[in-house]
């Protein structure tokens, strides 16, 4: 959870993403205006995308794909976007993955390639869950690395993305004292778990003090998550899972 802000980082380095983002028309799931909401409805997707049934995907699908409908440039807009594009939900997907094997081999170290290559494929619900059709996830993780070099090829932020995202990384989203306390802790934090293209383009500095903190953060995460029983390691995620389902149940909003 603690790289959650690079993945949101990673994925609205695609400037149509970012600015679909930034410029969102739907208050309902404004990060700054429902913070909490919008962490619930981010995992809790990515939860059932994974761990869901075909019905609870296909009712997720739904809700989130009725949102996304209101989530489109304008004639005139400098950056035409439209957030119901299987190429961009396309992205956002391969930027949960890429994050996931990412904070894996940081904490962990290097995963085993057949753990990796059971994962990948049914990794492609993250995606498909929306408007990716299936073959349109990369066939196999060669050919996600292909399709990877290539997008990190395209990343951009503009002055209003970038603005975005640099108060987003210092938590200008949460009350103050918040992002006073812990702003630039969290930035790099964020920038920690980045590659350079990411944190070049959002400007975020990289040096020796930052990575000595970082290896620190990580050092003292990685001992506390060795002594944490696997069930409570999990509770946050089991209980994004549960409260999802309980809203698909019982025909509530989850967005």
């Amino acid at each position: 959870m603690a790289a959650a802000g690079a993945n949101i980082v990673m994925q609205l380095a695609l400037l149509p993403v970012g600015r679909g983002v930034a410029e969102s028309r739907v208050p309902s799931g404004s990060l700054y205006e429902h913070p909490i909401k919008r962490a619930r409805t981010t995992f809790g997707y990515v939860m059932v995308a994974l761990f869901g049934t075909d019905e609870e995907r296909d009712a997720l699908g739904r809700e989130v794909t009725a949102v996304h409908g209101h989530v489109r440039s304008r004639p005139g807009d400098p950056v035409a976007y439209n957030a119901s594009d299987p190429k961009l939900q396309l992205w956002v997907a391969a930027c949960i993955y890429r994050g996931l094997e990412d904070v894996y081999r940081t904490v962990f170290g290097s995963p085993r390639e057949e753990v990796l290559d059971t994962i990948y494929p049914h990794a492609a619900r993250l995606a498909t869950t929306l408007q990716v059709r299936p073959e349109m996830w990369p066939a196999d993780r060669d050919a996600f690395e292909d399709y990877w070099r290539h997008m990190v090829e395209r990343i951009e932020m503009d002055d209003v993305t970038r603005a975005y995202l640099y108060d987003f990384a210092g938590l200008g989203f949460l009350p103050w004292p918040v992002p006073r306390l812990f702003g630039s802790f969290h930035r790099t934090l964020t920038a920690g778990f980045l590659t350079e293209p990411f944190r070049r383009e959002l400007g975020l500095p990289w040096g020796r003090r930052e990575q000595r903190l970082f290896d620190a953060t990580m050092r003292v995460l990685g001992a506390v998550n060795a002594v944490t029983p696997p069930r409570l390691r999990a509770l946050p995620f089991d209980l994004y899972l549960w409260d999802t389902r309980r809203r698909i149940r019982m025909g509530r909003p989850v967005l």
